[in-house]
């Protein structure tokens, strides 16, 4: 059963859920490691720092000769100025070994992600929205990159530098750990509390951004259905009103956060307040001295500063852990398709494929009450032209579907050249497989790389080639730049018809064993359509076609026509035997041609 993306399902409210990227750490211990090691020699120095302060203050300003106190002004700024230097190198070293990690495992994810996408079935794009995607991809990983190679560090160097500072001002004056202690709890408790809120609605925040790309996306690529229906301002409107929804969580979330902020940081002034209140005190009693008054206030400060840190890098954690969530369940969505445990080897195809189905029945996953097909038995002998009539719905494309493997069905047995296509590696398989879809995909590429899809080793010499045969080599030499100029995102500079030749000047390329034509002369004219026949018909010689059309004039030569009705075969034969027995083909055929 395939996963599915949900804003319903349940979700942890800890940045537990960042234990999701261990995996992609894991490849870069080394890293890791040395980065660790440079935080804790940058915190290291900056807790050093206070106690070579306390040694200026106490031993550099006491009163006595002017040359000895100059001389040991200067070795203490020295020492001072030493840990700056070491300070800067080690934060340095630090900064740009997380900030490589951050990228490198940004983009290890999103090439995770990107890959899984790829595998599902359309079964999972019936439940999941393009767009959905693409926010997650690009968001969502922005999101933990900012983790990765920031806030996680931070949050990391901080939390040891206010415990060294907690620890150093515990040994140096024991007295006030109890007061510090009750402080920490007071402002990290919580803090925490808040974050559980503003991490909920860090969520809700990037689904609601989702749905705002999802809507954009499925807009833009229709766009001339929109401005057909003269629709542009209810779009926009529609974009308004899922724009506002995303606002008005991110304000929500805002406002959690802001709440979040402004507590710690008058729960740290009042902490900062506190210790340098009981250090005066205690420097006038002559209980400590002004150094070290100095080095406690210092560690006040730090660990003050390290405590505001942490609640901001925490806020950080909880939107990263969403966004980790959101990355991980599309990692863990498996396609219903899988690869066989033991996959058995193809023979070779001699003039074509053959093809066996037996008692195949289909349910849509969106619709499981409804079959696609029934009971479905058909055999293609190799070399053999078989034509796909029937009313729209009857099931032609949905058994192309499953030919290709993109759903399997829930009954019954598909072969291909005798071997079951579900014990079949889906690679070898689908390299078996050639096909002209009704709506032809062009790529952001030119028409050469557009053509050369079908195979990408193919030579330019060959490419030319299937563009001749697929008819396409008149019109694409006459284009700007020939065979390398740019097609545009989806073909937008070419018509229906220039799509639909380059399409099969792809199919052609490939040289499968077994082709599938769907409607594949639909948007050509009747000159480019008898020129393509031609082609095509050159072009199923030798090998097994099954061809699906709506225009009958277009499969009468075919070796046998199917003809499908709510999935099920209701008549098979040639077109002379159908039209004598009077059927359903021989309905649509007297629809048609009188017309």
């Amino acid at each position: 059963m395939a996963t599915t993306l949900s804003a319903d399902r349940p979700k942890s409210n800890t940045p537990r859920s960042l234990g999701g990227l261990r995996p992609f750490l894991r490849p870069y211990r080394w890293q890791i490691g040395l980065a660790l090691a440079f935080l804790l020699l940058a915190a290291g120095a900056t807790l050093v720092f206070p106690v070579a302060l306390r040694h200026l203050v106490d031993q550099g300003l006491l009163p006595g000769d002017r040359n000895a106190q100059v001389l040991a002004l200067r070795g203490h700024f020295l020492a001072l100025f030493g840990v700056a230097m070491a300070l800067g190198v080690f934060s340095a070293a630090r900064f740009y070994l997380v900030s490589w990690l951050g990228e490198r495992v940004t983009a290890d994810v999103r090439n995770a992600v990107y890959a899984r996408v790829l595998q599902q079935s359309p079964a999972f794009f019936e439940t999941t929205r393009t767009g959905e995607v693409l926010s997650r991809l690009t968001t969502d990983t922005t999101l933990v990159q900012t983790v990765v190679g920031s806030s996680f560090s931070m949050g990391l160097r901080n939390g040891v530098m206010g415990l060294g500072a907690l620890l150093m001002l515990v040994w140096s004056h024991p007295s006030v750990m109890l007061a510090v202690l009750a402080v920490v709890a007071g402002v990290v408790l919580p803090a925490m509390w808040f974050g559980r809120r503003v991490r909920r609605l860090s969520r809700d925040s990037q689904d609601r951004v989702a749905d705002t790309s999802a809507l954009a996306g499925e807009t833009l690529n229709a766009m001339t259905v929109v401005q057909a229906y003269t629709a542009e301002g209810r779009e926009a409107q529609r974009f308004a009103e899922a724009s506002e929804r995303a606002f008005a969580t991110a304000a929500r979330r805002s406002r959690a956060r802001a709440v979040l902020v402004a507590f710690v940081i008058v729960a740290n002034a009042a902490l900062i307040l506190w210790g340098l209140y009981q250090g005066t005190q205690a420097v006038l009693e002559g209980r400590m001295s002004a150094g070290e008054l100095s080095q406690a206030a210092v560690y006040v400060l730090i660990f003050a500063g390290a405590v505001a840190v942490l609640g901001e890098v925490y806020g950080d954690l909880l939107r990263a852990a969403g966004a980790t969530e959101r990355l991980m369940e599309l990692l863990a969505a498996d396609s219903p398709v899988r690869e066989p445990a033991q996959p058995l080897p193809l023979p070779a195809p001699a003039g074509g494929s053959s093809l066996a189905l037996r008692g195949v029945t289909f349910h849509y996953p969106s619709r499981p009450e409804q079959a696609a097909l029934r009971e479905l038995t058909l055999d293609v002998a190799p070399g053999q032209t078989v034509a796909l009539v029937g009313a729209s719905g009857a099931g032609k494309t949905t058994l192309f579907q499953l030919l290709l493997r993109q759903y399997d069905p829930q009954t019954g047995e598909i072969a291909l050249d005798g071997v079951p296509i579900h014990q079949l590696r889906l690679a070898e398989l689908r390299q078996r497989i050639g096909i002209v879809p009704q709506d032809a995909v062009i790529f952001s590429a030119n028409a050469m790389e557009n053509i050369r899809y079908g195979r990408p080793e193919a030579s330019d010499a060959e490419v030319l080639a299937a563009a001749q045969a697929a008819f396409a080599d008149e019109f694409l030499r006459t284009l700007p730049e020939g065979y390398q100029t740019f097609l545009g995102e989806r073909g937008v500079r070419l018509s229906g018809g220039q799509r639909q030749r380059i399409a099969i000047a792809r199919a052609l390329l490939k040289n499968p064993p077994l082709l599938l034509l769907d409607e594949a002369t639909s948007a050509l004219d009747a000159h480019s359509e008898r020129m393509v026949q031609a082609a095509l018909e050159a072009a199923m010689r030798g090998r097994t076609t099954l061809v699906i059309a709506h225009r009958l004039a277009t499969v009468q030569r075919a070796d046998r026509i199917v003809v499908l009705d709510h999935g099920r075969v209701v008549e098979s034969g040639s077109h002379a035997e159908l039209l004598a027995a009077g059927g359903t083909y021989a309905r649509l055929a007297a629809l048609q041609f009188s017309t």
